[in-house]
């Protein structure tokens, strides 16, 4: 399966440690990431990771682009609702797009576990009939 992993800046910390605990199940997918987000998952956990652009500098968009197409099964967007910078990618155009595909997405690391468990028990494998 494609997953892609954003996270804002304040939870770029939880995305690492997010992967550090489900990396068992990570490394056995392809992995897709805005590039600052993507460099730092790599480097701290050893997991191969897809890096677009940086979000500020168009990797939101490049990953948009791929569920817009339908080439993504699941997105991982960590976002901090407490702070709305210019330079964060924005949750919204990715959140429509994963409506209009049927992607799972999760936005909050509750939701986020409760995906990486349904992809470990096999509950996703729905995607792989949607992307033939």
């Amino acid at each position: 399966m494609n997953i892609a992993l954003v996270a804002h800046d304040k939870k770029k910390e939880l995305m690492v440690d997010f992967c550090i605990a489900y990396k068992f199940i990570l490394q056995k997918h392809n992995l897709y990431a805005t590039g600052t987000t993507g460099t730092i998952i790599a480097e701290e956990t050893g997991l191969n990771v897809y890096k677009f652009f940086p979000g500020p500098l168009g990797g939101a968009q490049q990953i948009e682009g791929r569920v817009a197409c339908n080439e993504i099964d699941m997105v991982i967007f960590f976002r901090d609702p407490s702070t709305s910078q210019e330079y964060e990618p924005d949750v919204n155009p990715i959140l429509r797009l994963c409506d209009l595909n049927n992607i799972p997405i999760a936005t909050n690391i509750a939701t986020a576990e409760i995906l990486i468990k349904g992809l470990e028990r096999g509950d996703l494998g729905w995607r792989e009939l949607v992307n033939r």
